[in-house]
């Protein structure tokens, strides 16, 4: 089908399938610092649970270290707010994607107009045949 479109549609399909490809980059990266927030915070709840004059050790690279309660404290409330920040920065840019998805489908969608090029697209999100089965 793509032969037979307008050089517009053209590329205005292409744009498409880039912003695609960028939401699920985007989903992605989310669901990465989601997983790394959680251990984060778990690690955090574990923490409370040590006595303060334990040996702890952090590990820097390939190396364990040896530390202390309050820098290991303080270093998990920080990765955990930069954490947070990113989800929330990324969330911000998933919708972002999402929209501008949503409005090149309905330019595309009207461009197209009686060629056939109905609304069965899919955004994102769109699992393609037999999603959700």
């Amino acid at each position: 089908m793509q032969g037979n479109l307008p050089p517009e549609a053209q590329e205005k399909l292409e744009e498409l399938q880039d912003l695609q490809e960028k939401a699920q980059q985007v989903a992605t990266q989310k669901q990465q610092a989601e997983t790394q927030l959680q251990e984060s915070e778990t690690a955090l709840e574990e923490l409370d649970a040590i006595d303060e004059d334990s040996t702890m050790y952090r590990s820097v690279g390939e190396l364990l270290v040896q530390t202390n309660y309050d820098d290991a404290e303080e270093d998990l409330e920080e990765k955990v707010e930069n954490l947070e920040l990113r989800v929330e920065t990324l969330q911000k840019q998933e919708e972002r994607v999402q929209e501008q998805f949503e409005e090149l489908q309905t330019e595309l969608q009207n461009m197209l107009g009686g060629m056939g090029g109905g609304p069965g697209a899919g955004g994102p999100g769109a699992g393609g045949p037999g999603a959700g089965d």
